[in-house]
């Protein structure tokens, strides 16, 4: 049985809501302001199609994050250089932590949402684990790297959404000096790995 396509007025609306939700959490003070039924009426829909489409808050947190999120997991997954897989792992280490960096400084309220969302774990969700997994294939091509499990975790540590808001929202750290931070601190974890000359 052939897979129905969701009528038109259901993609207009879920797009309404995605877009409605990306704006207010865009200018909130905080996530947990945002509430299910100011989306709905940014949106101009009703709870119940905002239910329906996305079960509850976190589910269209979800939604909006991957949605936000997949040209750069796309990039990661299958595009060239510096991001994708034919990069070389001390290339492509930096360029993948940079780009997650500034994905969480331009989301930054999506993405501490997102990691407010509750559950088990964040280190259990399914964006961080992906981005984990990548990681951590990079650093094992690297020789001599003999932990890459945990320094994938480590360096990821440093582009968790509730450290750039400290550092972006209240230390008022600029966007380019976090880059820097973040590129001389990994160029110090991959120092001993880099060839010499």
């Amino acid at each position: 049985m052939a897979e129905r396509k969701p009528r038109a007025d259901a993609t207009r609306n879920r797009e309404a809501v995605l877009a409605a939700a990306d704006t207010l959490f865009a200018r909130c003070e905080s996530p947990e302001a945002v509430t299910m039924a100011d989306i709905a009426v940014a949106a101009g829909v009703g709870k119940a199609t905002l239910f329906r489409g996305f079960g509850d808050r976190t589910g269209l947190i979800h939604a909006l994050y991957e949605a936000r999120l997949a040209p750069l997991r796309l990039a990661a997954e299958e595009g060239a250089p510096p991001l994708g897989p034919a990069t070389p792992p001390l290339e492509r280490v930096p360029a993948l932590l940079d780009a997650v960096l500034c994905f969480k400084i331009d989301n930054r309220h999506l993405a501490l949402a997102l990691e407010g969302t509750g559950g088990d774990s964040p280190y259990a969700a399914e964006h961080y684990e992906r981005w984990h997994g990548t990681l951590q294939a990079a650093l094992e091509q690297i020789p001599g790297l003999t932990d890459s499990d945990f320094a994938a975790h480590a360096l990821l540590a440093a582009t968790r959404a509730d450290l750039v808001e400290h550092l972006v929202g209240r230390r008022r750290m600029t966007r380019e000096q976090m880059r820097a931070q973040l590129a001389a601190f990994t160029a110090r974890v991959l120092e001993p790995r880099a060839p010499k000359d």
